[in-house]
């Protein structure tokens, strides 16, 4: 199965760039072998690289994320929330995403910080006023997706902004899985903290379905190529501390693994 990542040399196999920045590349994973494209959706195959010899960075760098609360029933109800009648939407900056590995950073303003995991929806091209009937066209593919959360701050300001868009709030890959290889039926959501079960549940057990939300979504909002659609997690969700390791499983789509550092 082909998977689309975004990804940097190593730094010791090649210079950043001036501004210290990564050299972003993109690539396609089969089996243990990555190859260098030449744009983040082409078929074409250049330069093959071992895993160990590449950084995965975020598999998208999107113009916006789109979230979607209580989208699962039991996860309304732990929240002690009413079921919404249609999408929830919020949005978390792109300056909180981070990658496969890297850490999730504590902050000093919080006093209580959440893991939800999600199916991630990569956008693939430029969506506006679409029908449900003909969302899936949209779709480049799937990925997994962290929705961090301080809690208090959530709570505290009555609305999401601040308590989703901290920086390193949004793990998200570790690649995309193409939309025409995914058994979408088959997906289920896994959350471990420690490697300890946290989350397990089907996406079928969703309150709007992907197609929904997109057609909802696209009626006041244009989504771009490379916009990620985080679609809401289910019950489980609880606190994490420093020095825990959180991972996201969905089988068929990859592992999400990050540890929480202090701020």
């Amino acid at each position: 199965m082909p998977q689309r990542v975004r990804f940097s040399l190593n730094r010791f196999a090649e210079p950043t760039l001036p501004d210290g920045s990564p050299q972003v590349r993109y690539g396609v994973l089969e089996g243990d072998a990555l190859f260098e494209t030449r744009t983040p959706s082409s078929e074409d195959k250049g330069a093959a690289y071992r895993m160990k010899d590449v950084r995965l960075l975020p598999p998208c760098w999107p113009s916006k994320i789109v979230g979607i609360g209580r989208n699962y029933r039991e996860h309304a109800s732990e929240l002690g929330n009413p079921l919404p009648p249609e999408p929830l939407i919020f949005l978390k900056p792109p300056s909180s995403l981070v990658a496969h590995g890297d850490n999730i950073i504590y902050p000093t303003i919080s006093a209580r910080v959440d893991y939800e995991g999600e199916l991630g929806v990569v956008i693939g091209k430029r969506a506006r006023l679409v029908r449900p009937q003909e969302a899936e066209s949209y779709i480049l593919g799937y990925t997994c997706v962290n929705d961090v959360t301080a809690r208090d701050l959530q709570r505290r300001d009555g609305q999401f902004t601040r308590g989703k868009g901290f920086d390193t709030f949004c793990p998200v890959g570790p690649w995309i899985v193409p939309r025409q290889e995914v058994q979408f039926e088959r997906l289920r959501i896994r959350t471990l903290v420690n490697g300890q079960l946290k989350q397990d549940a089907p996406v079928q057990e969703m309150i709007f379905p992907v197609g929904a939300i997109i057609a909802f979504v696209t009626q006041f909002m244009t989504l771009e190529p490379w916009d990620l659609i985080a679609t809401g997690t289910p019950a489980g969700v609880g606190p994490l501390e420093p020095g825990d390791v959180v991972r996201v499983e969905i089988e068929g789509i990859g592992v999400l693994e990050n540890k929480v550092v202090r701020g």
